[in-house]
């Protein structure tokens, strides 16, 4: 299991993506600098215990409505072989040293551990404490054996609502960066998904919402 490490950070989580986010294609934030305050989130292991795995979900206030948003990051100690695109930031940790924190969609032991969550292989981790199963998280997956990963980052596609992540099988992974609070806190896939993660977060107004996450879908679907 990760272990939670009480430390510092510097810049932290939400300096890095406050620089960050306003470049992304599904950003719907209004002109100038995002005002972001961590509202939820998940992690999930490493088998190998090399990278840290976060599922961040962080609210913007700073427009005429708040917007959240679902910003998974990975942490490593040395960079990854992969886009510069991919970088969010770098960072110092007072345990770790310096850590290079990407935009898990480009890393494959994100999407590998994702994959494993939408199977039932392993279970979300609490944000904030080790060795804690967040029951808040649910899944399920309807698509028969267990799921391989082959990530190319150019296929990578974004859009100005998520990110599509083409997996082995023919599958196509959704990500739903823009979350939109589910009717009721009643998560229901859409119709033709094969798997799927669904989450909860707080609300500027302190309720407690939810939403679909990730979707897995057939890569062919209309």
């Amino acid at each position: 299991m990760a272990v939670i490490h009480n430390t510092t950070l510097s810049p932290s989580k939400l300096e890095l993506l406050t620089s960050w986010l306003p470049s992304q294609p599904w950003y719907d934030g209004d002109a100038g600098e995002p005002r972001l305050a961590k509202a939820g989130g998940f992690r999930l292991d490493d088998p190998d215990g090399e990278v840290g795995i976060e599922v961040i979900v962080v609210t913007d206030t700073s427009g005429a409505r708040p917007v959240s948003y679902l910003v998974p990051l990975t942490y490593r100690g040395r960079p990854l072989d992969t886009s510069d695109d991919a970088l969010v930031g770098i960072m110092e940790h007072g345990v770790l040293g310096r850590r290079w924190a990407y935009d898990a969609c480009h890393d494959p032991v994100f999407v590998t551990q994702l994959l494993a969550l939408i199977e039932g292989r392993v279970h979300a981790q609490d944000q904030d404490a080790s060795d804690t199963p967040d029951p808040e998280v649910v899944r399920s997956y309807a698509g028969g054996g267990p799921m391989t990963v082959s990530l190319a980052a150019a296929a990578i596609a974004e859009d100005d609502a998520g990110t599509e992540v083409p997996v082995a099988q023919g599958r196509t992974l959704r990500l739903h960066r823009v979350l939109r609070p589910a009717p009721d806190g009643q998560v229901t896939p859409p119709e033709g998904a094969t798997g799927h993660v669904a989450g909860a977060w707080n609300l500027p107004d302190g309720n407690r919402a939810r939403a679909l996450f990730a979707v897995l879908h057939p890569a062919s679907r209309s």
